[in-house]
């Protein structure tokens, strides 16, 4: 990973990485009439409408927020029916993803997750590890002050008595991965809920009071215009961008 703190990332119209906040699937079901759950289960359906639109846009990396730390606080029934619906996934469509070329990859604190699941994600990742077409990354389990707090201590048990940026950067759980340059919320919140706070510096935020499930290939169309109207400057002045990199 590239620090943007630290050198200019090289201009792209297109992000190199998407990290996206699937909010509103209670909220669509609610407006239905439905259980919450099935907001969750159509939502399933709207990521992967969403892994076939970056991958159709040459965008490399996408990743999600599917289970943060503090998602364990929500009803029994409904974190029960999410990891019933993350294994369904595990077992029913990897191998869609392997067959269009997907690289799946998991991160967060896996040790709270019953034992199938965890088989599921060491499965899903070999499976998938040498493709090479867009890397789906699932945070489950994850937190940002959780990530930088995993990598600080694995320093020290390194035995590192001072950190630097590229070290503490080189042990998050993304460190193989650009920063995001475009980050999507849906739903109408405008905040970004513990999600990958290292990594977010200068990513370009886009909220859209869609709700998940029916955040469809349009309206990522309408972020990626959004994206693309941005000055991208880091600390610098617009006029000292390239033309072709000023806002119109």
């Amino acid at each position: 990973m590239n620090s943007s703190t630290q050198t200019i990332p090289a201009y792209t119209r297109v992000p190199r990485h998407v990290a996206v906040i699937m909010d509103g699937n209670g909220r669509w079901a609610k407006k239905r009439f439905l259980p919450r759950v099935m907001g969750h289960k159509k939502g399933l359906d709207a990521l992967e409408d969403l892994c076939r639109t970056c991958a159709e846009a040459g965008i490399p990396y996408l990743t999600v927020f599917a289970f943060s730390t503090e998602n364990w606080r929500r009803p029994a029934d409904e974190v029960s029916f999410l990891m019933g619906l993350f294994l369904a996934a595990l077992q029913k469509k990897v191998a869609k993803m392997h067959k269009n070329g997907l690289r799946l990859k998991v991160i967060g604190d896996r040790s709270r997750f019953p034992a199938e699941i965890q088989a599921g994600i060491r499965d899903a990742e070999a499976l998938t590890a040498a493709n090479t077409g867009l890397t789906l990354t699932i945070a489950a389990d994850y937190g940002g002050r959780w990530d930088i707090l995993q990598a600080a201590n694995a320093l020290i048990k390194e035995g590192k008595s001072e950190i630097s940026e590229s070290d503490l950067a080189a042990k998050l759980m993304l460190a193989e991965a650009p920063e995001p340059d475009l980050f999507i919320r849906t739903g109408g919140e405008t905040r970004i809920s513990n999600f990958m706070l290292w990594q977010m510096a200068y990513a370009e935020f886009y909220f859209t009071d869609t709700l998940w499930p029916d955040f469809d290939s349009r309206e990522m169309h309408r972020a990626l215009e959004s994206f693309q109207q941005r000055e991208r400057r880091y600390g610098r002045t617009s006029e000292q961008l390239p033309p072709e990199q000023q806002r119109p």
